[in-house]
């Protein structure tokens, strides 16, 4: 891995699946001796916020904004 100059590093995708990280997740680094181990951070978030903040804007209905918000006036 390559750090780049901000600071930022990619967490490889076979790590990601491995550890069930998503975009958004956050992390932590732990320092142990010479070598730094990557866990995933306590969050105070519930596990039914951070999987629908997984989800969010990943909806596809086919429809139009303008549909839908007759389908959910009942606008003729």
């Amino acid at each position: 891995m390559k750090l780049r100059p901000k600071g930022q590093l990619t967490v490889p995708v076979e790590i990601r699946e491995h550890l069930g990280l998503h975009d958004g997740d956050e992390v932590e680094f732990v320092v142990r001796g010479n070598a730094v181990q990557l866990v995933r951070a306590k969050s105070n978030r519930s596990h039914g916020r951070r999987a629908a903040a997984r989800l969010r804007g990943r909806g596809t209905s086919g429809m139009s904004t303008d549909e839908i918000m007759e389908l959910l006036r009942g606008e003729d």
